[in-house]
């Protein structure tokens, strides 16, 4: 990064701080360009970049890179940063605030572990522990769903309104397989977590604000169950084959 995005960056930063700031790195005219981008996200511990503000610098000249500070934070990359960075392809510049230390990041093949990762929606959530579940276990890709923190509050119902579209079908509980879905109600009015049923009585998940984790599968999880759902590729298979 050159000194004047360095210092464009920080800049922006210092606007936002105690939020993050975010922007892209654009090549316009041959030239590195910093564009400094509306965070969206809740919170002051994570970064969406506004949708509008992306197409804008799209149409400025080529993206060759995303910006981030983390506020009084050092500026290593979080699990979600690495997967994130992944996502997009791009180098990732990352400046702690107010320390002004920097930390880029390339995408190098990085795969957050299933159990043990950390939280943050739209990256690593609920859904995102299913996606990576079926890709690593069953080899079955699952669409990524836009979907907004606390989507659940704002008339959103991103399950019930997806399962079918991402090849899913419901089953009767007594009849459930290692692999099966499980949608939960989590003090929500509709079903807002999800996890992957694993055979023995355990479940994988990932809760909010928490690491995932496996859990035994009785108890509170089972009475919040509102759906059991299967994939349409394993309909007739062993699900435990593998």
């Amino acid at each position: 990064m050159l000194e004047v995005n360095q210092t464009l960056a920080l800049a922006h930063a210092a606007r936002e701080f105690p939020r993050e700031a975010c922007g892209l790195l654009v090549i316009r005219k041959g030239r590195e360009t910093y564009v400094s981008c509306r965070n969206i996200g809740v919170g002051t511990d994570q970064f969406v970049i506004h949708p509008e503000d992306y197409v804008c610098a799209d149409q400025l000249g080529e993206i060759v890179g995303v910006f981030h500070s983390h506020p009084n934070l050092s500026p290593e990359p979080s699990q979600a940063d690495r997967v994130a960075c992944e996502a997009t392809a791009l180098p990732w510049f990352i400046a702690s605030f107010p320390a002004a230390q920097w930390t880029v990041l390339h995408p190098q093949g990085y795969v957050a572990p299933l159990v043990g990762r950390e939280w943050s929606h739209g990256v690593l959530d609920c859904y995102s522990l299913i996606r990576d579940w079926y890709a690593q276990e069953r080899g079955i890709d699952l669409p990524n769903f836009a979907r907004f923190d606390e989507w659940w509050k704002r008339g959103g119902n991103l399950y019930l309104d997806n399962f079918a579209g991402a090849g899913f079908h419901v089953v009767e509980a007594s009849d459930m397989n290692p692999g099966d879905v499980l949608l939960m109600q989590v003090a929500s009015p509709v079903p807002n977590h999800a996890a992957i049923y694993l055979g023995d009585g355990l479940i994988l998940h990932h809760l909010q604000g928490r690491l995932s984790s496996r859990d035994v599968y009785g108890g509170y999880w089972q009475k919040i169950t509102t759906h059991t759902l299967r994939h349409d590729f394993l309909h007739g298979h062993d699900s435990s084959s593998r």
